[in-house]
Order: C-alpha cells, then structure tokens, then sequence
C-alpha cells in the first residue's frame, strides 16, 4: 500500500467518492483547478480498492453509496490507517450529520453545496495535519501528553487513535487547562469556522471522553460546564482535590 503524508499544500491526493457522476465531475474539477490530485470512486467497494492502490491524503466521502454506505466506507478505511474525511450527506439530516461524525468524519458538507466552500472546506482539513510551528512542544497534563509535531497522543503511556478534529480538540485543551469554552468558542478555535452546527463540537467531545476518560458516563477531565461549555480540568484527572 502507497503511503503519503498528509499536507495542505497543492499535490495533495484527494478521493471523492459519490455514485453521482455530476457531482462526482464537478468536485473532481474544482479540486483539479485547486491544484489536487484527484482519484474518483463511484461506490464503496471502488473507494477501498483506490486508497489501497494509492492512500489518499484526504477522502469526500458521500454518505449514501449504493451497497456499502459511506458510514461502512469510513469505518473500512480507518482501519487501514489514519485518514481525515469529509463526509457529503444528502439532506441537513442532523441524525445523518451526527451519524458520520459518530463514525469520525472530520467535517462534513450538505447536499446541494457549492463546490469552492468543498475546497475551502478541503483546505482547512488537510492544513490542520499539518503541526503549527510555534505549537511543537510537548502538552502534558492529567496522565495526557501531546506531541504537536508528531501528531501523537497518549494517555498514561498507551497511544491513542485520534481522528484529525479530536486531536486538535485535545491539543486545544491541554493549552488552556482550566479554563470553560463555549461551543461557540471552540468551533471557532479549533475548526476554524466562525458558524456552523454546533452538534458538530458536541460530539467530538464525547468521542474524545470515550478515549480519554477512565469513565466516559462519568467525565472528569473534559468536564461538562452547564450554561457555558466544556472546561479540562487536568486536577481532576490525576485526582487531586
């Protein structure tokens, strides 16, 4: 299997796939201009074939393939190895929204869209593989550590599997210990959008308590702050009082 490295930069190889061939054309064009190398699959059988013969950098993935949903193309795909994903869905379904990030979509876009916000959408993902140079130090706290550099996370010396957004989110929080963020603030901090479905930072923060927390049901470490947000609190996760 050809392995690449995640950029944000033009050469990147994106695979779109969706059974719809216009849709599947037009996405393939303005990623083309874009500069990307582009693979298209037109179902879910198709898409696993092409990241084996060529991992991608990146996959659009539409949600409602024939056979083999994206939601079964995704799960497939993780467990070759890490790739983001962004997930097309046809309709503002929050359940189809909530469904593929459950599955660990990075983002996703709904059906119709405009193809530039696809790009700019591409762009942002791809750009957060990459680690920012000032932020190359490494995060501890409450048994956590953070290489920014590398894109590794542990807990208590054990690795852990962090889609793209759910390291970020660790990231972000082991640099602001203490301090609660509305979802608001985190969306704009972490994904970079200054609007969007909130439901989307909902659930990446219960995906990460359900790899960072010794009880998911019961969190201590990203602690729920009613009325306002989410708090790390790196003391209660080492059991200090």
């Amino acid at each position: 299997m050809e392995q690449r490295p995640p950029n944000a930069e033009a050469g990147a190889r994106v695979l779109v796939v969706d059974d719809d061939p216009t849709v599947a054309e037009i996405v393939t064009g303005y990623l083309d201009r874009a500069g990307y190398v582009v693979d298209r699959a037109g179902d879910g059988p198709d898409a696993l074939a092409r990241a084996a013969a060529h991992w991608p950098d990146l996959v659009v993935l539409d949600l409602m393939l024939p056979g083999m949903d994206g939601l079964e193309v995704c799960r497939r795909m993780r467990g070759r190895g890490p790739v983001p994903v962004i997930m097309l869905t046809a309709r503002g379904d929050e359940d189809d929204r909530i469904l593929g990030l459950e599955v660990g979509a990075d983002d996703y876009v709904t059906k119709p869209f405009s193809p530039r916000e696809l790009v700019l959408r591409v762009e942002s993902v791809l750009r957060r593989t990459r680690p920012a140079p000032a932020a190359s130090g490494l995060l501890r706290a409450a048994g956590l550590s953070v290489d920014p550099a590398a894109r590794r996370a542990a807990k208590n010396g054990a690795e852990l599997a962090l889609t793209i957004r759910e390291f970020d989110l660790l990231a972000f929080f082991l640099r602001h210990p203490g301090r609660a963020f509305a979802r608001e603030e985190l969306m704009r901090e972490v994904w970079g959008w200054d609007f969007g479905d909130l439901s989307t930072v909902t659930v990446h923060v219960r995906r990460l308590r359900g790899k960072v927390e010794d009880d998911p049901a019961r969190p201590r470490i990203v602690q729920t702050v009613w009325g306002v947000g989410y708090r790390f609190d790196p003391a209660a996760g080492s059991g200090e009082e």
